[in-house]
């Protein structure tokens, strides 16, 4: 439970100056926070390591914090799991959507738990909160594609995968022309 605490108070901390693109441009925190909830929560994971890694799983990719800070303070098994589920800015934006979908079936256990758990949060504010600048047509894609990532992890947590599979059926639905 310290471990989660801790990891609470540095994903807090690393993204004080972050906003969501919802409408409402909620504090960046929440979505860490709803990925633990929904792990520890609706499908029961205790792990403590898949619950630090969910809560620190952006900061990586979102902040300055590095894989040794990562590993000095949470642990080499921690820092593994975030780097597994970390993008690789270096890439476009499509290559990296790409990457995702080609890396999810060979992650480890633990990362394909932290990548649900993402997905499923995702897809939850796309449908709840989309963001204001997005049109129709790519909230739909965007469901589509997380789909093809999720579809890569399928076996590992039956429960997660209800979940996710709960929260693609709220794909907006295509206008009628």
């Amino acid at each position: 439970m310290q471990a989660l605490i801790r990891a609470l108070a540095f994903a807090a901390e690393k993204h004080r100056h972050q906003r969501r693109k919802d409408a409402q441009a909620s504090p960046y925190i929440n979505h860490p926070i709803q990925l633990a909830e929904v792990l520890a929560i609706e499908a029961g994971i205790e792990d403590e390591r898949v619950l630090v890694a969910a809560v620190l799983h952006d900061t990586i990719e979102d902040t300055e914090t590095t894989p040794a800070e990562l590993e000095r303070i949470f642990g080499q098994e921690v820092k593994n799991i975030v780097l597994e589920v970390t993008d690789d800015k270096a890439l476009s934006k499509a290559a990296r959507k790409q990457a995702q979908i080609n890396h999810a079936p060979s992650l480890t256990r633990r990362a394909k738990l932290v990548k649900l758990a993402d997905k499923i949060c995702n897809l939850r504010d796309m449908a709840n909160h989309p963001p204001a600048d997005w049109p129709l047509g790519r909230r739909r894609e965007y469901f589509d594609w997380a789909k093809a990532v999720v579809d890569g992890v399928r076996g590992v947590h039956p429960e997660l995968e209800r979940i996710f599979d709960v929260a693609y059926s709220k794909k907006p639905e295509a206008s009628a022309a």
